[in-house]
């Protein structure tokens, strides 16, 4: 299978020689004049590796990479900055951005195919190690034993198996484990002093989570039930400590991980402030569809509501509006989505 490149360059004679270069090379070529039709692209085509100009209109490269970089579909994507630009400063800028290389204009052909095709195994080995199963997550764990120490971390890994509302762990409790699921769906809320649950996140397989504090030292801050009947993997300790401080890929996952989920809290929490009710319910039956990777969904009208900070009569209502208008049909807690991009393109 061609491995797909992206190329957001301004300068035309620059974009089209690098285009057939690359496809004289065999590999599946996309293009952009600038950098918002870059960001674009990215997402539309989720490239194995881009290819990126500093100094160009619309938006400059710094400002692609710095939202590609917190876009979680295209977070991990390598990332090599191509520019005539040599002063040490936008080294310094790029590289601290993310940038995973640097080429300076005028390039070498060999050095430019070389570089890609490095970047490029770097990034295939890396998914290889963690391919979001229980084998990927074995697989990964197998890498870190490259020192004596981590022969102990295929011992005594626990699966539990967990039914539908059941309560994994309450806020106050302190940990005892990093929590991996291998099957099913779980969520994480909050209760206020009214007694009104709050969903801040849902975990679906190959995700971790209960690592915050473990990271910090100190007892949970919230809550997490099972949603759908599911199997979680149960990671020590000290088997996680031993891995994040001394597997350089471990660690950066975790980094990621802790951005991803900060930036997804930020969005909710400025949605909720922001978006209307139907633009927020939709949100969340399509974060529930994406968790369960199907648009066919059993759940409850509270998760819902849980989810996208409405009541529950509000839920109610709103999606039988959207039943009416053709976006989803009903039948008792069975939800399927019928019109996705109505939905995610709803008004706000």
């Amino acid at each position: 299978m061609q491995a797909k490149i992206l190329i957001i360059e301004d300068n035309l004679d620059v974009r089209e020689n690098l285009e057939e270069l690359l496809m004289l090379s065999g590999y599946e070529v996309f293009t952009a004049e600038n950098g918002k039709m870059g960001i674009a692209k990215a997402v539309e085509v989720i490239p194995q590796l881009i290819l990126c100009d500093i100094m160009m209109p619309e938006m400059d490269g710094f400002g692609v990479l710095r939202i590609l970089s917190n876009h979680p579909k295209t977070m991990d994507i390598p990332f090599i900055f191509l520019t005539a630009k040599t002063e040490k400063e936008d080294f310094r800028k790029g590289m601290g951005l993310g940038a995973d290389d640097y080429i300076t204009k005028p390039y070498d052909d060999i050095q430019l195919l070389d570089t890609i095709e490095i970047r490029l195994k770097k990034s295939e080995r890396i998914k290889t190690l963690f391919d979001k199963s229980n084998q990927g997550l074995q697989k990964f764990f197998d890498e870190a034993k490259a020192q004596k120490e981590f022969e102990k971390l295929s011992e005594n890994r626990e699966i539990r198996k967990y039914h539908k509302r059941d309560v994994i762990y309450e806020a106050g409790q302190y940990p005892k484990w990093l929590y991996f699921v291998s099957s099913g769906s779980v969520k994480s809320y909050k209760i206020n002093d009214f007694g009104k649950e709050f969903t801040t996140n849902i975990y679906s397989k190959g995700d971790f989570f209960g690592y915050l504090p473990l990271l910090k030292n100190e007892t949970y801050h919230d809550n997490v039930a099972v949603i759908d009947d599911c199997e979680l993997r149960l990671v020590p300790i000290e088997d996680f400590t031993l891995l994040l401080f001394n597997n350089r890929e471990f660690s950066a996952k975790f980094i990621k991980m802790l951005a991803n989920q900060s930036e997804e809290i930020e969005k909710q929490l400025i949605e909720m402030a922001y978006s209307s009710v139907r633009k927020r319910v939709a949100n969340a039956l399509l974060k529930f569809s994406d968790s369960k990777q199907s648009t066919k969904m059993s759940i409850l009208r509270d998760d819902i509501a849980s989810l996208s900070g409405t009541a529950k009569e509000t839920t109610i209502r709103t999606l039988s509006d959207f039943k009416n208008e053709g976006l989803l049909t009903i039948d008792e807690n069975r939800i399927e989505l019928i019109k996705l991009d109505k939905l995610r393109n709803m008004p706000q």
